[in-house]
């Protein structure tokens, strides 16, 4: 944990393929209990599907406060949490705060396998997104993958959909969902409580279902209650 938000910087380029990268969680991933069912494998607390986790199943190496330029919003029906999902909008006006996990090049390929519904084994080619910024690898909803920058030379990479904020209705997430990012963000450091409950229920598709004090109030709840 830290308190301290890193600052992700341009890169160089070309950005040389890496052997590690920082993995920007933004959603509920960015709880360490709940990463561990991604790597190590398992069935979070809430949540209705188990993970096979992946090959190389040590924890990241480090765990860090990051924001991004854009925006977190919910949409579409998670058939994991009901209600609506995270996605980040890179190009919406804003600050998205995620946490950003050092991982192998590896992990963060099986990884994302997961995040799109296949399993893992099949490194990713990170080429494009390293040289462009991003990478369209299919149509799914985690299909496209974001390289904003760099942190300590180490590219940063984060997963989302193909489309915009603006192309999609968004959707209302539910309470178990909601209580993974609160815990995760809070368990990153740098931010209180009831700021987390503020940014959290200002974002499109939580605006106007959920007020700071009820998002706020979840994290008393504590994870899987």
């Amino acid at each position: 944990m830290s308190t301290v938000v890193h600052t992700i910087t341009a890169p160089a380029l070309p950005i040389p393929a890496p052997e590690r990268v920082w993995y920007a969680s933004y959603g509920s991933n960015m709880h360490l209990d709940r990463l561990a069912t991604y790597i190590a494998g398992g069935t979070p607390p809430g949540a209705a599907r188990t993970y096979p986790g992946c090959r190389d199943r040590r924890a990241p190496e480090r765990s860090i406060a990051v924001e991004l330029d854009g925006r977190l919003y919910f949409a579409t029906e998670s058939p994991v949490w009901t209600g609506g999902r995270g996605f980040y909008d890179p190009t919406a006006p804003g600050r998205m705060r995620g946490r950003a996990h050092l991982v192998t090049a590896e992990q963060m390929s099986d990884i994302a396998a997961q995040e799109m519904y296949r399993g893992p084994g099949e490194d990713l080619d990170l080429t494009v997104a390293l040289r462009d910024g991003r990478d369209e690898l299919g149509p799914g909803r985690y299909e496209t993958m974001i390289c904003p920058g760099v942190i300590e030379d180490i590219p940063v990479l984060a997963f989302t959909a193909p489309w915009t904020l603006h192309d999609v209705e968004v959707r209302n997430p539910s309470a178990a969902y909601l209580r993974y990012l609160a815990g995760g963000l809070l368990e990153s450091g740098p931010w209180a409580e009831q700021d987390i409950a503020e940014y959290l229920s200002a974002c499109p598709g939580a605006a106007g279902h959920w007020t700071a004090a009820q998002v706020q109030e979840l994290l008393t709840t504590g994870i899987g209650c």
